[in-house]
């Protein structure tokens, strides 16, 4: 897991603001399933799959633009003509989607009926009829990409094929901007061998699922149903080998109440629904304590650090003011939760630190 640990920081790096779909596709790979990126161009969709594949030596990466006009030859490659020449109807499939390990589609949605069912096929069952006779695909992932998402019925089976969708929006922090337009550092690039990934989604398989994780997955599917939002049964099913790979992403060998947050991304069925799915999701996956803890954490620094910018005496003066009101807040946390009194004490010391230093700076900013 060294490796692997290794590759996430290597594309984090790479690939500003866009740790979130890194940690996905690692997923998707260990659990063989395939993700989607919807968003506008410059998004950086293509790169994050070329990195990726770059990162796995001895895969076959298969890469395509698909337009209205694509043929089954630019995916499955052109018929032989010596075959032909023997009455037989067969594909060189060589170098093309049905030999990949690796798979980036984009514009998947361009898909024709020529293409589609063949491509269905591939994506969901890994095979590939060839003159009639289906022949097993080593395909283990597939990224697909678009600039919207689908609004013809007939690609519906297409869409629900992807069990991980994220809707990609430019970088948004102007500090993320910056280290995008600076570029990353000179590093060399860390890789996994094709073995080594084989190996890994076998022990995804071996990742243990707890009766209370599935009670939750189970109470999750009824308020989503509540809400009139239904995923199928196979995509519940499938949502489980998510958890295994998350919990193995974290290098743990039993799934987790946080490992939950993955399905954020793959049990909505309409980009309108995703919202309320995030919701219902977050209340099961987030620790509220810890997130309590954060967010007074992350609001003390950015007090702290607005006092350093003004450099006045009023502004220390408030910044301690609302400081203590911080405290007061974790002395209410710690009397709600009792169980937690010695991580809540830690963020006590810091608030305790920050505010001494504030004092120091008033008397010497007076």
């Amino acid at each position: 897991m060294k490796k692997v640990q290794a590759i996430r920081q290597y594309l984090a790096q790479k690939l500003v603001d866009r740790q979130q779909i890194i940690d996905a596709m690692l997923v998707a790979l260990f659990s063989r399933q395939h993700v989607l990126l919807v968003g506008p161009p410059g998004t950086a969709k293509s790169n994050l799959a070329i990195e990726l594949a770059q990162c796995i030596s001895g895969a076959n990466y298969f890469q395509w633009l698909l337009t209205e006009f694509s043929t089954p030859d630019e995916l499955y490659g052109p018929v032989s003509l010596d075959a032909y020449a023997q009455g037989v109807y067969k594909r060189n499939t060589s170098n093309k989607l049905p030999e990949a390990h690796l798979a980036f589609v984009d514009e998947i949605f361009k898909a024709n009926s020529a293409i589609l069912n063949s491509l269905l096929t591939l994506i969901n069952e890994r095979l590939f009829y060839n003159n009639g006779a289906p022949v097993v695909s080593p395909l283990m992932s597939v990224i697909g990409a678009s600039n919207e998402y689908p609004e013809e019925e007939n690609l519906s089976a297409l869409f629900d094929r992807f069990l991980v969708r994220f809707h990609v929006e430019y970088i948004g922090e102007d500090q993320s901007f910056l280290t995008m337009l600076k570029g990353a550092p000179q590093m060399e690039r860390p890789t996994l061998t094709l073995n080594e990934l084989k190996q890994l989604q076998h022990a995804c398989e071996m990742v243990s699922i707890s009766d209370d994780i599935l009670s939750i997955v189970v109470e999750v599917r009824r308020r989503l149903k509540d809400e009139g939002i239904r995923p199928s049964d196979r995509r519940f099913k499938q949502c489980l080998k998510l958890l295994q790979g998350m919990a193995l992403l974290s290098q743990r060998r039993m799934v987790l109440k946080e490992d939950l947050i993955i399905l954020t991304h793959s049990l909505w069925e309409d980009v309108n629904q995703q919202e309320k799915v995030e919701e219902i999701i977050n209340e099961y996956a987030i620790d509220k304590v810890e997130k309590l803890l954060n967010d007074i954490v992350e609001e003390a620094k950015e007090i702290y650090n607005n006092v350093r910018n003004l450099q006045t005496p009023e502004s220390a003066v408030e910044g301690t003011k609302k400081l203590k009101d911080l405290a007061k807040e974790l002395v209410k946390v710690k009397g709600d939760h009792p169980s937690r009194t010695q991580e809540i004490e830690g963020v006590e010391q810091k608030l305790k630190d920050a505010m001494s230093n504030l004092a120091e700076a008033a008397i010497g900013l007076g």
